[in-house]
């Protein structure tokens, strides 16, 4: 079966200030890299219009109608030093939950084998309650209640290689037993949590920090020992991969020195243990990625050994 791309132009719509590493650029740089004529066997879609049903999953209560109400008519609205509002914020994310949801559709239903869903403002630094770190709605977790709500998955891991740790996602699946979260990460690092200690109400959360000047042999190693073998052991009916290539040695965000082997090994070996616990079915959701060189080769790497499939 086919790998399945989906994007969405309203996301280049989410405006942020000048200079602000989580721009319209990135989506650039990845669809014109995506548009090799290596990639053709993509099958292509539109991200689909997520509802406020559906943030609901994970940003239960008033959230959503709060953060909607902010959206300003023009010019921008910071809620945060790092994460603002543009009249086109609203559509960019409610497009990029709808293409997450869409891509469990299309896996569940077996119309694809995985796919990856190339999207902003990305999600997993949003928390149940609070938007934060360029993060509004949390389209990895939310894809998770998704999937459990609309096709009976029992459990659903988060694996998040991004080099900030996901406090969102992990704040979302915490009394959530049969929702997994595992994270490799720099450490000490923003938003300031992922340490070892944080399990989770059932051991259901699994941190594996790195320090600062890790290269791929500790990414690799921290993967091997601390993170594959539970996620295995979870016997996951879905994996989701929270799809941050800012560890890459190139970006400016971070001092990780991970290059595109490292996360097409990663992909693959997290291919592999969907390929013996959930027939494969692996949903790819962009998070950060700030170096646009960096970002496109990462990409193109991840993307590839998707399509290996």
């Amino acid at each position: 079966m086919s790998t399945l791309l989906i994007h969405h132009p309203a996301c280049l719509g989410h405006a942020t200030p000048l200079g602000h590493p989580e721009r319209a650029d990135r989506m650039r740089v990845i669809d014109r890299i995506l548009e090799h004529e290596r990639f053709q066997p993509l099958e292509r879609e539109s991200a689909a219009l997520g509802t406020a049903d559906m943030v609901r999953m994970a940003h239960p209560g008033a959230y959503f109608d709060e953060l909607a109400a902010q959206i300003p008519s023009e010019g921008m609205h910071r809620l945060d030093d790092d994460t603002t509002l543009s009249p086109g914020s609203i559509e960019a994310a409610l497009r990029a939950v709808g293409g997450a949801c869409q891509a469990v559709d299309e896996v569940f239903e077996k119309k694809v084998k995985n796919a990856f869903v190339t999207v902003r403002p990305p999600g997993h630094h949003a928390e149940s309650k609070r938007a934060m770190g360029f993060c509004l709605f949390n389209n990895a977790a939310i894809a998770a209640h998704w999937a459990r709500h609309r096709h009976g998955a029992e459990r659903v891991v988060v694996m998040d290689f991004d080099v900030h740790h996901g406090n969102g996602t992990q704040d979302i699946f915490w009394n959530e037993p049969n929702l997994m979260y595992a994270s490799t990460h720099q450490m000490p690092f923003y938003p300031g949590t992922g340490e070892v200690s944080e399990t989770g109400v059932a051991d259901n959360i699994v941190n594996a920090p790195l320090w600062a000047g890790a290269g791929g042999a500790d990414f690799r190693e921290a993967m091997d020992i601390a993170v594959l073998p539970r996620i295995e052991a979870f016997k996951p009916d879905l994996v989701i991969i929270s799809a941050g290539f800012d560890a890459h040695t190139r970006d400016p965000m971070s001092q990780i020195n991970l290059v595109e082997a490292d996360f097409a090994w990663a992909t693959s070996r997290l291919m592999d243990i969907a390929d013996r616990t959930c027939d494969g079915r692996v949903v790819s959701v962009l998070e950060g990625g700030y170096d646009l060189e960096g970002l496109a080769r990462s990409v193109a790497a991840h993307v590839m050994t998707l399509m290996k499939n």
